[in-house]
């Protein structure tokens, strides 16, 4: 599983950070070579602009604005991280990516999907080889949330409404991207979600590495 981008999206509460560890503990176990990071963060530079994107109220800052925060803290992470760690043939877990902002900035706030999009292919010279997304009802997803001991809730304080649509277009966007998504049911046991996504993972790793090696 060398080389390997895995990225984990899901609302809020959803469970994609606990599923995030369990697949790097899974992977280890069997002998792979695992970076388990997260966004915004995951670079020096990057987990600074975390705090001043996920503290403060909710319209602290403008869509356009946070889309370029978004954007710098991403790219500080690939090019110190990602992509020396794929480089390296590690394989990279990360707990959320572009997707999200193409969620939280790009279509909840007068449809920036195209800016999102733009600076991304402009900024970003890295996507996810496999995304999983994790879907659950956001009422659950929020008592989760708010249920953690965490200071990081400005976008837990958007409300259920929000994160109903957040939610509705995370699965268009699994739409959007058939061939690297993956959408699995957040509500069941944890466990049991870990097993299946491990399972899907090594398949899926397995039937890319077979194709490449076709094709090359």
């Amino acid at each position: 599983m060398a080389g390997f981008f895995i990225t984990i999206e899901g609302i809020d509460g959803s469970g994609k950070s606990t599923q995030a560890r369990l697949l790097r503990d899974k992977l280890v176990e069997i002998g792979h070579d695992v970076i388990l990071t997260r966004e915004p963060g995951g670079s020096k530079g990057a987990e600074e602009i975390r705090s001043l994107l996920l503290q403060g109220n909710t319209d602290r800052w403008s869509a356009e604005t946070e889309i370029l925060l978004f954007t710098a803290a991403r790219r500080d992470h690939v090019e110190r991280l990602i992509e020396p760690a794929l480089i390296a043939d590690q394989t990279v877990i990360c707990d959320r990516f572009v997707d999200s902002t193409r969620i939280y900035q790009g279509y909840a706030h007068h449809n920036l999907r195209k800016l999102v999009d733009k600076l991304h292919n402009l900024m970003i010279f890295r996507n996810p080889d496999l995304t999983i997304l994790i879907d659950i009802d956001p009422t659950i997803g929020l008592k989760r949330s708010f249920a953690r001991s965490n200071h990081e809730t400005r976008f837990e304080n958007l409300g259920t409404a929000k994160q109903s649509i957040m939610r509705n277009n995370f699965l268009k966007l699994a739409n959007d991207f058939p061939d690297r998504f993956v959408v699995f049911d957040g509500e069941r046991d944890f466990g049991i979600i870990a097993k299946d996504i491990f399972s899907y993972v090594t398949k899926f790793n397995a039937t890319q590495t077979t194709a490449k090696t076709h094709n090359g």
